[in-house]
């Protein structure tokens, strides 16, 4: 650096405050005197220089929100006038630097300090770094004058050789901050200034070129009718450059369609947040007449409502899911033994952190075809299939599940789905196009691991837009489903921390290939005790609730809540017992109001008939002899499995009039392929053994056969009435009644075996509801009692039979010297 020379004077002289300016040494500025420290400054100067021959001195000094900066500059007051308004005023002239020090007296009103002044200069001849930045400097500083026009000021820029003046005379640079200029003035080092000095247009010339080049970019191709789309473009391009720039962050707009401002402060995982980013370009780009721009809206507004990082803590309380599942319904004990194996095996995974089974691979789960405790199909059990008959309480179980992890838990119907995109979602190019039915639950839940209850899911349909159940299998496949992608948000979306139910009533209807991903727990309903327990202790107290009663005021005795399940209800769930219960309760309730009945009252079976009528579901053991409906010959007691659970179907057979009717069989009742061959092969066995079973069949050849399935506007289907037809066919031909108190199931062959058939538990369930107390089973299907309840199995009579003959021998009664048979009473 060159050497520098600088003479210190002590001055005393009067503060002239400058509120938000500065005045450097070398500029010439005009301040209005009705200013009063102005005016005070000035005539203290005045006065002063009357005592001394000189031109009025004052010390201007910035004053930033009511603080002095340590360093003024000496000001000469040239002249004292008018301003160009009219107003008094004064022409300053800056001289030199003058560090301040301590206050003063002196005349007038103004503050007196005492200040050092400083004179620099540079020595002669300048080095060469400095010539090379007074070189820099005057370039620079003449490129921003001609694009301003100021031509005139430019030669005498040109003309400035003093380092210090030439520093000092960007003080007129309109650009600079005042804190910038407060640098420029505290900064004594000559050279250091110039070097600030330079700096500060260099990088207001940077910024200036930045944005005419994107003014530039942005006027091509924009007419008159885009001025609007101009003015937004510019703003965001101006932001986007000084980021890149000067690494900035995005200034904090809060305004709500600042979408890249909410997508940055979003807290999701990086290939969401670089396609939403894309998105933001996209949607910058666009103008506001554009469809696009409202799908880009409406797109972004899908992802950031999505709780991508937001996960509740599991509970995995066994002990306390168990009083969970327990307190919440009542029976199910087989069912609620497998939930409660589910957690238990999640939990010890997690406590183990081996994670979910078939899940992503970071969560260490080991992608394997094994179960997690009890069976199941691929992805070891990840996914439950309730299936069962209406009312049985599976839609409630799930809410339990979801209760006993501590997790979110939402409901997606599936009843009557046709469109494959109500599960994936719809392409975003469709107008009105909204994410799948998974993404809106997730939304809903507000978690990425709530429970989610896919109800009904054998409901389903498919039509010329796609099969939804198809849709499912990547859901519910724990293999696939934490890369899983929605046609509307065409992100991966992990699906494997969910937990999937899924209910169903009918398991025929569920797709092979959607059943194989999930493992079936099985609810065959309730027995008679069980509903007693259900209805006292869960449907009577919301009934009351809801009829306005208090449970001091109307009670039901334990033999009208029996006498309502048996008689009055007939179903494997409960729905129909809840809607009774509250039939019973508003008839109370409006009988009280009217004065009829004074309460507390207590409901017997004795009152059910005059509060809600006769009972429509009376056993047939319990009719009149002659009512009954295996009051004749050719009437046999069957049970079979439907959609509402398990049910006594009743087969009659009788023979056509060899004069009047036409040999053959006949079949009616809506009856299914397999049920017809059944029929067939029945009839096919009894001709080829009636002299055995000495059974007059040698003018079934001339006489036709009709049997009937009564409920004719039910379709049925199915090999397990075999034994039933048989039954009524031998009944028919040998004159003997069925006994009132059997019923049986069971596949018959030609040679007269009894074959295995399905739904043991709700067939037999069915025989209990109906009153029947002996019951035919095959005896390949005596494991199945395991599964039946031991009270029910301890008031029925099974007998497991290999042959048609000892279904016989049970079945019909005997006769008596040739007679017409005495029917026996049933137990």
């Amino acid at each position: 650096m060159a050497a520098e020379s600088a003479a210190f004077t002590t001055l005393t002289l009067p503060v002239l405050p400058l509120d938000d300016e500065v005045v450097l040494p070398g500029m010439v500025v005009p301040l209005d005197l009705n200013d009063t420290d102005v005016r005070a400054a000035v005539e203290a100067a005045q006065a002063a220089a009357r005592a001394e021959p000189g031109k009025p001195r004052v010390l201007l000094v910035p004053r930033i929100d009511g603080t002095y900066a340590s360093t003024g500059v000496l000001g000469t007051v040239e002249q004292v006038g008018r301003l160009a308004d009219g107003d008094p005023g004064a022409l300053i002239r800056g001289r030199s630097r003058v560090r301040i020090g301590a206050g003063t007296t002196g005349p007038g009103a103004a503050l007196w300090v005492e200040g050092t002044r400083v004179d620099e200069q540079v020595a002669e001849p300048l080095p060469g770094h400095v010539a090379e930045l007074v070189k820099e400097y005057k370039a620079l500083a003449t490129a921003w004058l001609r694009k301003r026009g100021a031509w005139q000021v430019v030669d005498r820029v040109q003309a400035i050789d003093d380092v210090s003046a030439l520093a000092d005379n960007s003080g007129y640079s309109p650009f600079l901050t005042t804190e910038q200029k407060i640098e420029l003035l505290e900064t004594g080092d000559p050279v250091a200034r110039l070097r600030l000095a330079t700096q500060q247009l260099r990088d207001h010339l940077a910024e200036q070129d930045v944005a005419e080049t994107i003014a530039k970019d942005v006027q091509e191709g924009v007419d008159k009718q885009q001025r609007e789309f101009l003015l937004r473009r510019q703003l965001e391009a101006v932001r986007k450059e000084l980021r890149e720039l000067n690494g900035e962050n995005k200034d904090s707009a809060e305004e709500s369609d600042d979408y890249r401002a909410r997508v940055e402060a979003a807290d999701l995982p990086e290939k969401v947040r670089e396609a939403a980013l894309k998105e933001v370009d996209k949607l910058e780009r666009s103008s506001d007449q554009s469809p696009e721009g409202s799908w880009i809206r409406t797109w972004l507004d899908t992802v950031l409502e999505l709780p991508w990082n937001e996960r509740t803590e599991d509970v995995y309380d066994i002990q306390g899911a168990k009083a969970v599942l327990d307190a919440e319904h009542a029976g199910l004990e087989d069912v609620k033994e497998r939930i409660t194996e589910y957690l238990a095996v999640r939990k010890r995974r997690s406590d183990r952190g081996l994670g979910v089974i078939g899940g992503r691979p970071d969560q260490g789960a080991a992608r394997s075809a094994s179960v997690e405790g009890g069976g199941g199909r691929r992805g070891g059990g990840a996914v439950l299939a309730l299936v069962g008959p209406p009312g049985v309480g599976k839609t409630s179980l799930g809410e339990s599940v979801a209760h006993a992890m501590g997790r979110k838990f939402v409901r997606v119907a599936l009843g009557g789905v046709r469109d494959e995109a109500e599960i994936r979602g719809h392409r975003r190019t469709y107008v009105g196009a909204l994410p799948g039915r998974i993404v809106r639950a997730i939304k809903e839940a507000g978690s990425m691991n709530p429970v989610v209850l896919l109800d009904e899911i054998d409901k389903v349909g498919s039509d010329f837009r796609g099969d939804p159940a198809a849709a499912l299998l990547e859901v519910l496949d724990p293999a696939q489903n934490h890369t899983f992608r929605d046609h509307y948000l065409e992100v991966e979306l992990d699906l494997s921390d969910i937990v999937f139910l899924a209910t169903a009533n009918v398991l025929e209807a569920i797709p092979e290939a959607l059943l194989d991903r999930m493992e079936l727990v099985r609810l065959d309903g309730y027995t008679e005790d069980e509903k007693v327990v259900i209805a006292r202790d869960h449907l009577l107290p919301r009934q009351l609730e809801r009829a306005g009663l208090d449970t001091d005021e109307v009670t039901l005795d334990e033999s009208a809540l029996r006498k309502l399940a048996g008689e009055y209800t007939r179903e494997a769930g409960v729905r129909t017992l809840e809607r009774s219960i509250a039939r019973l309760l508003r008839k109370v309730a409006a009988q009280h109001e009217l004065g009829e009945r004074k309460l507390p009252f207590t409901i017997t079976d004795a009152d059910l008939r005059a509060l809600i009528g006769r009972p429509h579901h009376v056993p047939d053991s319990a009719q009149d002899p002659a009512e009954r409906r295996t009051a004749v010959p050719g009437v046999a007691t069957g049970l079979a499995v439907t959609g509402a659970g398990g049910d006594v179907l009743f087969v009659e057979a009788s023979l056509a009039d060899p004069e009047t009717g036409a040999a053959g069989l006949t079949l009616t009742g809506q009856l299914g392929d397999v049920m017809k061959e059944s029929a067939q092969i029945a009839l096919s066995f009894l001709r080829s053994h009636g002299a055995e079973l000495e059974l007059p069949v040698a003018d079934l050849k001339d006489r036709g056969v009709h049997i009937h399935f009564p409920a004719g506007a039910v379709p049925k289907d199915g090999p397990s009435a075999g034994v039933t037809m048989t039954t009524a066919l031998a009944s028919l031909l040998s004159g003997r009644l069925v006994r009132t108190d059997v019923a049986m199931t069971g596949e018959v062959s030609l040679t007269g075996r009894v074959l295995p058939i399905g739904g043991v538990k709700q067939k037999l369930l069915a025989a209990h509801r109906a009153g029947v107390t002996t019951v035919v089973i095959p005896k390949r299907n005596e494991p199945d009692l395991d599964d039946v309840p031991a009270e029910v199995l301890d008031k029925l009579d099974v007998h497991a039979v290999t042959d048609v003959r000892q279904v016989l021998e049970l079945a019909l009664a005997p006769a008596v010297n040739g007679a017409e048979p005495e029917v026996p009473m049933a137990a």
